[in-house]
């Protein structure tokens, strides 16, 4: 008997995990809804023709694609992905225009309303748009997809077989077609109810051998036993538990939100980084503690720190694309620092310090039975496992230029969930370019005309540390310049 998970035809897990079941359920509930967004800037329209017949033949290898989720009708077992009968690739591909002129704001305006929406429960999870009419003749492809799917490090290894390496490249052949399975959700309960004898015995089993086994080790050692179970617990405080007093100013929450996004040049955010100490990373967060700074000072609510989230990644070569495999750092993101070089070295101090925890992995640990949770429990729990006010993701995608149906992909950005925070920002590395996305609630960003401005006045502080580079608005001209100097006269006192 083993309880390893089993695996279908190209190597997925066939059950959802804890985790995954807890963000497949959140679909249902637009608090708790967890779906990922990336937003490809084209540099022209590709052939409608091409574009269907490569999404055709990537769904034929990621099955995910094609993979709908089963619920048992009892929970007698885990839910399952199960190839859809039903599967209809003109409902998941879609085609819009948006009117002119055409910018990446009206862009960026109809991705949003996108991600705010559900996505269809009883089929495979995701969606793929692509909008034509983009300025500059160019277009851009939308992606919707659940959380429940992957994660972002998980989403660009599976959807690698979108794209290629070359404008024109020679035809592939075609792929065959998945066998579809007729699951229905009494039949998996039946099924689980079948197994039900093999899985008790099996987990009875586990539980008296890791019970003897403890208990042996206790016999053997009870003092450092003891202890690291104390030191354990401790270590799972210290992740969960709050490290910083939350923003005065972002403490509301509502069910609209609204997105900015800027470029950098990779290598400009590299130098900068590299010139502090500090990681890609660290030059990141500390340009987002910038602008966070820069819009409490502009509000007249300057504070020194506030709670923010970082996703690890902790995906091994050996984890298969599909699912989520990550834990969250919670920092005290130093946003009272005006200093851009001082903020790049506290946080590496703290992400460096989190990451050696031994609970890092606690949401993970407890999973198992929030899972079992009603949907009202999990809806209140949203965003408060790991107590933030902030969200900050990175993901680095494909390092070189890549094409989709005859498009080269000039930029991507990603729109990240809402889980009962302020803000979620996403940062993606492609092609020579990093694009920062800042997704907020309405309810606690008001002034967007001004976060948009601190936003690019936050990086251009840290970019300034590797020479004269700057940031480059993508949803909004604003100029940060007045910005900057009316903060650096208020707040140039601080270290």
């Amino acid at each position: 008997m083993s309880n390893a998970p089993e695996l279908d035809a190209a190597g997925l897990p066939e059950e959802l995990s804890p985790l995954d079941q807890i963000l497949h359920r959140g679909e249902a509930n637009p608090r708790t809804r967890s779906g990922i967004m990336t937003v490809e800037l084209l540099d022209t329209t590709p052939d409608w023709d091409t574009f269907r017949a490569r999404f055709e033949n990537a769904s034929r290898k990621v099955l995910r694609l094609r993979q709908k989720v089963v619920t048992p009708t009892l929970p007698t077992a885990a839910p399952r992905w199960v190839v859809d009968p039903d599967f209809n690739l003109d409902f998941h591909l879609r085609r819009v225009r948006v009117p002119e002129p055409g910018t990446f704001r009206q862009v960026m305006d109809l991705a949003e309303v996108a991600a705010q929406s559900p996505l269809d429960i009883s089929r495979p999870l995701w969606t793929a748009t692509l909008i034509e009419g983009v300025e500059n003749g160019q277009a851009a492809l939308m992606v919707h997809l659940s959380h429940a799917v992957t994660d972002g490090v998980g989403g660009v290894e599976m959807f690698a077989n979108l794209y290629d390496l070359e404008r024109d490249p020679p035809p592939q052949p075609i792929a065959p077609l998945p066998i579809p399975s007729d699951l229905s959700p009494n039949d998996l309960m039946r099924s689980g109810l079948n197994r039900l004898p093999v899985t008790v015995a099996g987990g009875v089993r586990d539980a008296l051998f890791g019970t003897a086994q403890a208990i042996g080790h206790v016999v053997r050692d009870p003092i450092s036993r003891l202890g690291s179970v104390i030191d354990y617990a401790m270590s799972g405080v210290r992740v969960v538990g709050a490290v910083a007093d939350p923003s005065p100013i972002l403490r509301r929450r509502s069910l609209s939100s609204r997105s900015e996004a800027i470029d950098i040049v990779f290598g400009d955010l590299h130098r900068a980084a590299k010139s502090a100490g500090g990681s890609i990373n660290d030059a990141y967060l500390a340009g987002l503690c910038g602008a966070l700074r820069l819009y409490h000072e502009a509000k007249g609510v300057p504070i020194d720190t506030l709670p923010m989230a970082v996703p690890v990644n902790l995906r091994s070569d050996a984890d298969p694309a599909g699912g989520n495999r990550f834990a969250g750092v919670n920092l005290a993101a130093p946003i009272g620092r005006t200093d851009p070089a001082v903020r790049i070295k506290d946080i590496r101090s703290q992400m460096t310090r989190k990451r050696d925890e031994r609970a890092l992995d606690m949401v993970g640990a407890i999973a198992p039975v929030v899972s079992l949770l009603p949907d009202t429990v999990l809806e209140t729990m949203a965003g408060s496992i790991v107590n933030s006010d902030v969200q900050a993701s990175n993901v680095p995608v494909y390092a070189g230029d890549t094409f989709i149906a005859g498009a080269k992909v000039l930029r991507q950005y990603g729109l990240g969930p809402l889980p009962g925070v302020a803000m979620m920002v996403v940062l993606i590395s492609r092609s020579g370019y990093c694009t920062i996305t800042a997704r907020y609630d309405r309810a606690s960003i008001t002034d967007p005309d001004l976060f948009a401005q601190c936003l690019l006045a936050g990086f251009n502080e840290v970019l300034a540390l590797g020479g004269d580079a700057t940031a480059s608005p993508a949803t909004s001209t604003e100029d940060p310049a007045p910005l900057a100097r009316s903060a650096q006269l208020n707040g140039s006192g601080q270290q």
